[in-house]
């Protein structure tokens, strides 16, 4: 069972209003190679398609983390599959990113969506994600999942259909392992003459799954401290935030974040209608913010924004957010979410 209580140190105070509303985060990798031109570019220069360009990363990722945007976000992609996924998601091993951004940025929550646990020991994790959360005073959000990519798991001599299990033994694991008085060993043993090192900074590192993780709704419910979904139709979201916040309701423990993205091209024209694309639009920034006020309304207490689709600068793109999009977010709870909890 989850062991969050109201009021606790937690990382997810960064990217949720605790007077109910919208947050928004970016989603790593930054950089604008989805866009028509930089893939024409890709196309001439016989590139693989998914790799990002980095070359500005760590200016990029300092520009959010001044401008007031919530979160940073990253997937473990660990393996580049060209030709059944073709997308690196955002390159480097993501708890020495998550080291990287620690020291390089100061508000924002770090966040993965989301380390695949069964690839991984889980000992291994926890030493990990607790020193990311004590080398960044306390900023990780640790984003889990089962993993959707079934290439992985033979190259590391794992069983894919056996991976729902090992998920739910590696969430308990951690657990553990960030306690005081021992270290676990196996079958629900503590061996007290050892320890992990260090702990976290904050009370409870908060895990929050991305997709289901083959897990049933009410486990989800009562070991995560939010959901990470994909994007949706708003309707969808809606229905998928009121059963979150219902079934945390339910089970009498405090609501948990609700999380989703958007894909985002972000036109120079403030009055550009939308043109929808696979999980997101190019849209101009009247009709981005007024969607995002739906989504808002659907019950999202934070959006993550991928802006690889973008024909313009990012820091451009960035910049416009942050002076034009962010202090239009309602600052208020809507009714929706209001109903809801």
């Amino acid at each position: 069972m989850s062991t969050f209580k109201a009021g606790q140190f937690c990382a997810l105070d960064r990217i949720r209003k605790p007077e109910g509303g919208l947050t928004l985060g970016i989603e790593l990798p930054l950089d604008n190679d989805w866009s028509p031109g930089r893939e024409e570019q890709r196309v001439r220069e016989k590139r693989p398609f998914g790799v990002p360009d980095l070359a500005r990363y760590p200016d990029l990722v300092r520009q959010v983390d001044r401008s007031g945007f919530a979160a940073v976000w990253m997937r473990d992609v660990p393996v580049f599959d060209p030709k059944n996924f073709g997308d690196a998601g955002s390159v480097y091993d993501p708890f020495v990113n998550l080291g990287f951004l620690a020291g390089i940025t100061e508000n924002v929550a770090l966040g993965t969506a989301a380390i695949v646990l069964p690839l991984r020991h889980p000992m291994m994790v926890a030493k990990a994600a607790a020193s990311v959360d004590q080398l960044s005073g306390g900023r990780l959000i640790l984003g889990v999942a089962s993993g959707d990519r079934p290439v992985e798991y033979p190259l590391l001599g794992l069983n894919f259909e056996n991976r729902g299990e090992a998920f739910r033994r590696a969430v308990s694991y951690l657990r553990d392992a960030w306690k005081t008085g021992g270290l676990p060993i196996g079958d629900g043993r503590i061996e007290p003459s050892l320890d992990l090192l260090p702990k976290p900074r904050q009370t409870h590192i908060p895990m929050i799954i991305a997709g289901q993780g083959r897990q049933s709704a009410d486990w989800i419910t009562a070991n995560m401290q939010g959901r990470f979904v994909y994007p949706n139709g708003l309707e969808q979201l809606a229905a998928q935030a009121s059963d979150w916040n219902s079934a945390c309701k339910f089970l009498g423990l405090p609501r948990g974040v609700f999380v989703s993205a958007f894909h985002l091209d972000l036109a120079d024209d403030p009055a550009e209608p939308a043109t929808a694309r696979r999980f997101g639009a190019r849209i101009g920034r009247n009709g981005f913010i007024d969607h995002l006020q739906a989504v808002e309304d659907a019950g999202v207490d934070h959006l993550a924004l991928l802006l690889r689709p973008s024909r313009r600068p990012l820091n451009e793109v960035i910049d416009e957010l942050a002076r034009d999009v962010l202090p239009a977010l309602k600052s208020q709870s809507s009714p929706a979410k209001s109903a809801a909890e």
